[in-house]
């Protein structure tokens, strides 16, 4: 073990007492945390003027960009966390699958992988293939001091439906055809993804990540019952891959909340609530032994001040008897958010919960 980690798993020991990590370990806290999905990114000003120009995909690989960006927010927010920058498909761009990220789009795969044969274009990821990761990391790290930095990847359902549908998809047709069609050839499509997410996530903790959050972003198109057949046993791999580091796990999805319980059995120490399904009754769904993260409304962030800071007040109410809680969006910051409601957000929750 050295120096810099804590005696639980790999956790750094900087932020071992952070008020974000506590919350994630259901400790008591001296406030709510609070950190943003895509804080890191389109609504700041900051973040369009050092992007001008640059790819989506390249802006990934270069460490010295994506450490600007992930501290942008925190400068300006004053969150309890950082959110590591990057994409979800940027482990499959570096086995080399042929894809790109389109604006106004999102990623494009040029061949679908649909075959038994087209899982031969998944090989594994190693460490080398995301020496940026490891660079980043690095530079954030030294930066960020006692604040956590989260790292994330999506998960194998995601990824997969990516991959199939060889892009976004309303209704997941070639996805879902797939999976009826051919159990088979979708849980060995799956298994692969899991190993690839796993070595993925296993980069960014052995170079310094607090937590890392697994994306499920379109898994709430999934009954609970096909989700349990066909997807838990990939999502739970990804979990158990990464269980020695100490470090907590996050498990998020939209459209989830018949899944929620699911989404915690399938590993995660913390379970991402959207705004749909109220935290207190997220919690009976979840069950005990989890910290749940969430769950503003997005959209709520353009309704002015006194609206933002009533809708806060009820999750932060329905939060009141959780075992943990990361005050949170319900889903990604909106590209068009005043940053400057999102300063006053993180200001008032902490106020509001001080111990």
């Amino acid at each position: 073990m050295s120096a810099n980690q804590s005696p639980v798993g790999m956790q750094p020991t900087a932020t071992y007492d952070s008020a974000f990590l506590k919350a994630c370990r259901r400790e008591p806290v001296p406030h709510t945390p609070v950190w943003f999905m895509r804080q890191a990114g389109r609504s700041l000003p900051e973040y369009l003027k050092v992007r001008e120009g640059i790819p989506m995909l390249e802006s990934c690989m270069r460490p010295e960009l994506v450490a600007e960006i992930t501290l942008q927010p925190v400068r300006r927010h004053r969150v309890d966390a950082a959110i590591y920058f990057s994409d979800i498909v940027v482990p499959l761009k570096a086995i080399g699958i042929d894809l790109d990220i389109k604006p106004g789009v999102g990623p494009v795969v040029a061949e679908p992988i649909r075959t038994r044969a087209d899982l031969a274009r998944l090989r594994d990821l190693t460490p080398e293939d995301v020496i940026y990761v490891t660079e980043a990391f690095g530079l954030l790290t030294r930066e960020l001091g006692a604040t956590p930095l989260i790292g994330f990847a999506g998960a194998p359902f995601t990824l997969a439906s990516y991959l199939v549908e060889g892009g976004p998809s309303r209704n997941h047709e070639h996805t879902k055809a797939l999976m009826y069609g051919d159990p088979q050839l979708w849980a060995d499509l799956l298994d692969r993804l899991a190993g690839i997410t796993a070595a993925f996530l296993k980069v960014q903790i052995e170079a310094g990540a607090s937590a890392v959050q697994l994306f499920d972003s379109w898994v709430g198109a999934l009954s609970p019952a096909d989700y349990r057949r066909s997807v838990l046993p990939a999502s739970r791999k990804v979990f158990e891959a990464v269980s020695g580091y100490g470090v907590p796990r996050i498990h998020f999805g939209v459209g989830t909340g018949e899944l929620l319980g699911l989404l915690g059995e399938a590993g995660a120490d913390v379970v991402g609530v959207d705004w749909r399904v109220p935290l207190d009754e997220a919690a009976r769904r979840v069950g005990p032994g989890k910290a749940l993260q969430g769950n503003l409304d997005p959209a709520v962030l353009f309704a002015g001040r006194e609206a933002v800071e009533t809708k806060t007040r009820e999750i932060l109410d329905a939060a009141a008897d959780l075992e943990g809680h990361v005050f949170n969006l319900g889903h990604g910051v909106l590209p068009t958010t005043d940053p400057d409601a999102l300063t006053r957000l993180v200001e008032y929750v902490h106020t509001r919960t001080a111990r």
